[in-house]
């Protein structure tokens, strides 16, 4: 006879049953998905045999179709077949015009400025073109693991801001995946790279692929993985080095006509198979005829070379930043982990052996290892691995703060920053009586809010009336683990708080957020030098303001005439002195007028003292006391 075994309801069979999950690298070019099998992190392939599946979506007016069969379409039907679609992800309709003639496709604003791309199915946005490739690889993954899924990681580069991070959220959620936690390219590597070696110490992760690039380094020490420093550009990659070649096969031919949108995708689809073909081989020959664009010739590894060789410098410039922002020197390095397809060229291995004096490491093929580390994380996060003891540090690729008076912007978290983290700074209110404030978020590294972008703005209201300065104001400042923010504000002395949820606009370029870093060095120095003549005039302003109210209130009472028009003269020479330049002649006039002052505050205090004192006894102030 038989035992039935009864469960409560909900409850597993087994109790030590294992969660399905997986780790999903959603790639400009190709994506890929990964689960933990056995104790190994391995990728998921199709039921061809297949393990890359192409990042690309072909509408149609019956369906919709993902991957290969819609790649090898991309030519014939441009218009409705969507490439490179993280490229877009987090942009706004606006900043699509940067990519210029890149892009064949037909595009209308959204409502929320997302733009829609015209399919022949109807207007698509590049979430719902993401949803599509990531439904595609949870439907894989769960044929092969035979159940649903129960959590999943997906990737994104380093350098992904607030609204490329929240755009591949969005993905997710729209298609139906439970999203465990967004984890930076670059770390899910080291994750995996990590876990094979059983290494220590410093090592560099190079990230090239189809439309991304980011260098991170990475501290390795007792299962514990930091993020010492992070750069990269979100607008370089293997995509580049097809337009390189194919703007030469272009000027070769001597086609001098704009591009229609079947040219161009037969011509980057042949110029990413040149590449591919230099890998192993020192020349290529070349018979490409396409709608007038015509060219019958070879290109050699050195041609191609040349043509690539300031994109890899750019790369390389991304690597010496983030060396200096970490605060080691290249010999604490131990080694370069390279990852990306586009890290197969021969020269990105030569300049990466050559800037980081050794040879790189590829033994982990690096088209999965991103997918590889991030399902390591998402079987530990899904619970099956609790009493692991990796611990995974991931920074803020840029400072957050707010805008104080005068133009300037105050950093509350500093960049390569340890995320989750929570700071709170204190603030207070600049006039009396003041009785709101207005909360400017920002985001970047210079010192000024014209030069650093805005996230958000909210307002603190119900501030009680008090004089300048007396205000308690904390802002609180919290990065969850995927890198989202948000920000609370509070009047300390009666609870009075308001907040906002940071969900950036899709108006940020790619190019603006790769430059805001390079522009902090450039202008270290001019930065400095503004921001202290900024503080300079607004303290000036300050003390000018109330030194007037001062006099206008007590100056008759309390003294001469021609005192008075001393401390008027004085504030005059110092509002002169505030409209030039020099911040050391501002400051100084301010200490000046402060001295001269002194006395008349003096006065203003002790007259103050006597009024409060009126009609009282010693007695009666030595009880309240």
């Amino acid at each position: 006879m038989a035992l039935l075994q009864i469960t409560e309801p909900g409850q597993a069979v087994d109790p030590h049953q294992r969660k399905r999950a997986a780790g999903i690298d959603l790639g400009t070019t190709n994506s890929l998905i990964a689960s933990v099998r056995a104790g190994v992190a391995e990728t998921l392939a199709d039921e061809q045999g297949r393990h890359m599946l192409p990042s690309v979506v072909r509408y149609t007016s019956s369906g919709i179709v993902v991957g290969d069969e819609a790649l090898a379409e991309a030519v014939n039907d441009s218009m409705n077949t969507v490439v490179s679609v993280k490229r877009l992800m987090g942009r706004g309709l606006k900043d699509i015009t940067t990519l210029g003639d890149q892009l064949p496709y037909r595009f209308s604003a959204s409502e929320s400025g997302m733009p829609r791309i015209e399919t022949v199915s109807g207007n698509v946005t590049p979430v719902e073109v993401s949803a599509e490739i990531l439904r595609s690889l949870v439907d894989r993954a769960s044929a092969t693991l035979a159940g649903d899924l129960d959590g999943v990681v997906i990737t994104v580069p380093a350098y992904f801001d607030d609204a490329q991070r929240q755009a591949t959220k969005d993905a997710a959620r729209l298609a139906g995946i439970n999203i465990l936690r967004l984890l930076n390219e670059p770390t899910a590597a080291a994750i995996a790279y990590g876990l094979d070696s059983g290494g220590e110490g410093v090592i560099a992760i190079y990230d090239l692929g189809g439309g991304t690039f980011d260098i991170s380094l990475l501290r390795l020490r007792k299962g514990v993985f930091e993020v010492l420093a992070t750069g990269g550009n979100s607008a370089l990659g293997g995509d580049d080095f097809d337009r390189a070649i194919a703007a030469w096969i272009v000027e070769q031919s001597g086609y001098a006509k704009p591009l229609a949108s079947e040219q161009l995708r037969g011509l980057l689809m042949a110029s990413r198979s040149i590449k591919e073909g230099l890998t192993d081989n020192p020349r290529i020959d070349i018979d490409f005829d396409r709608d007038g664009v015509q060219f019958k010739g070879t290109l050699d590894r050195a041609t191609f070379d040349d043509l690539v060789a300031p994109l890899i410098d750019a790369s390389i410039k991304a690597c010496l930043r983030a060396v200096r922002d970490a605060g080691i020197e290249l010999g604490e390095i131990h080694n370069v982990v390279l990852v990306g397809g586009s890290t197969r060229v021969p020269q990105v291995i030569d300049k990466v052996a050559e800037y980081f004096g050794k040879a790189p490491l590829n033994t982990v093929d690096p088209d999965k290892v991103v997918a590889v580390g991030a399902a390591v994380q998402a079987n530990v996060l899904v619970g099956n691995k609790p009493d692991d003891e990796m611990l995974l540090l991931d920074v803020l690729p840029l400072s957050l703060g707010l805008e104080t008076v005068g133009g300037l912007a105050e950093k509350v978290i500093s960049r390569n920053t340890a995320i989750p983290a929570v700071r709170a700074q204190e603030f207070t209110t600049y006039k009396d009586g003041q009785t709101a404030m207005l909360i400017h978020v920002l985001q970047g590294e210079r010192e000024l809010v014209t030069d650093c972008r805005s996230l958000a703005r909210f307002e603190l209201t119900g501030i009680p009336p008090m004089v300048a300065g007396a205000a308690k104001i904390e802002v609180m400042f919290n990065v969850d683990a995927d890198g989202l923010l948000s920000v609370s504000a509070r009047e300390t002395s009666t609870g009075t708080q308001a907040g906002i949820e940071v969900k950036p606009s899709y108006g940020l370029t790619d190019e603006e957020i790769t430059s805001m870093l390079q522009a902090s060095f450039e202008h270290a120095t001019k930065d400095a030098d503004q921001r202290s003549l900024m503080e300079a005039r607004v303290e000036s302003g300050r003390v000018i303001e109330a030194l007037g109210n001062a006099l206008a209130e007590d100056g008759v009472a309390l003294l001469k005439e021609s005192d008075i028009q001393a401390l008027q003269q004085a504030i005059e020479e110092l509002g002169r002195v505030s409209e030039g330049e020099d911040h050391h002649a501002i400051s100084e006039g301010t200490e000046l007028l402060g001295r001269a002052s002194e006395e008349f505050a003096s006065l203003r205090m002790d007259a103050a003292v006597r009024k409060a004192l009126a009609g009282r006894n010693i007695a009666e102030v030595d009880k309240e006391v």
